[in-house]
């Protein structure tokens, strides 16, 4: 066919969450509120610590950084689940489809690269002290905030050129809310069995990488400490509580959808919804409610206490 490169198939059509209509317009009401929480919970947390010269600090750029790209990771998908709620035929285009791919995986990918950061950030904050604004200064946080844009785009673009030029000729239904990689290529048609491996494998050797990089960071941090002072102890265990939280809550789904293939609905559903809407609504509230500076106006800065 002419166009079979790009498609026979114009547009695609989500499945949604659920089938029921009812549940479907009861969802509406909450899933927009926690929309709204997360703009403003993320927008909040950035300006208030671009305004703040007090929070001028690495820690607080990275945060800052962190909730921007939380902003734009729930943009790409919550607003086109809400409204798919009140709507019968709930369909994407073939280049809607491609961006959501790209996006999801950009900020995906940069969120992984960013949350190493910010274990590093901690390391030398906790476990080299007086050579932290040396070696955390404001060049290295610069590029640090930019390889980790850079390494987000890289992964997006590959993950991109892998199935931009699949044939989509076939059916065009997709069992979710949006454009997941996995469940797209399964729309193909040829046989994607090798290329959903590679595909898989991509996003699950960063994310594992990632992953491990996080839990060695974290494990030295609390040994070194433990193994100085049991008050720093204390005080490092408070700052990795929060990190670790937001490790776990982002990349558990992550690497769990990217490194076992799609197989029960409902569970890929609850995960994916769980990384793109949920997650981003609890990175500001877990790493600014344990935050004294942020919670209390208390701008002595304190390396240990997040």
């Amino acid at each position: 066919m002419e166009d079979a490169n790009h498609s026979v198939v114009s547009e695609f059509i989500f499945r949604g969450l659920c089938n029921s209509r009812q549940l479907q317009t009861f969802l509406f009401l909450p899933f927009s509120t926690l929309y709204l929480m997360t703009v403003v919970g993320n927008l909040l947390v950035a300006l208030l610590i671009i305004a703040d010269s007090h929070l001028h600090s690495p820690m607080y750029f990275l945060l800052a950084n962190l909730s921007f790209v939380d902003f734009c990771l729930s943009s790409v998908t919550t607003p086109k689940l809400t409204t798919d709620f009140l709507k019968d035929s709930k369909t994407i285009s073939f280049g809607g489809c491609m961006t959501q791919i790209l996006c999801v995986h950009f900020f995906g990918g940069g969120e992984m690269v960013l949350l190493v950061t910010m274990a590093y950030d901690r390391y030398v904050a906790i476990c080299k002290p007086l050579h932290y604004s040396h070696i955390m200064d404001r060049h290295k946080c610069i590029w640090l905030v930019l390889t980790s844009w850079i390494i987000g785009f890289l992964h997006a673009m590959s993950q991109l050129a892998m199935i931009l030029d699949l044939p989509f000729c076939g059916p065009r239904v997709v069992d979710s809310f949006f454009c997941d990689i996995p469940l797209v290529i399964k729309l193909a048609c040829m046989d994607t069995h090798t290329l959903g491996i590679v595909i898989n494998a991509d996003s699950g050797v960063l994310a594992t990488t990632c992953f491990i990089l996080l839990l060695i960071s974290y494990t030295y941090i609390l040994v070194t400490v433990r193994l100085h002072s049991k008050d720093g102890a204390s005080k490092a265990l408070s700052t990795c509580t929060s990190h670790i939280s937001v490790v776990v809550l982002f990349f558990g789904p992550c690497i769990f959808i990217y490194l076992w293939p799609p197989s029960i609905s409902w569970v890929d559903k609850f995960l994916a919804v769980f990384y793109t809407v949920i997650t981003p609504l609890l990175n500001p509230a877990i790493y600014t409610l344990r935050n004294k500076e942020i919670k209390n106006g208390n701008h002595l800065p304190d390396l240990y206490i997040t």
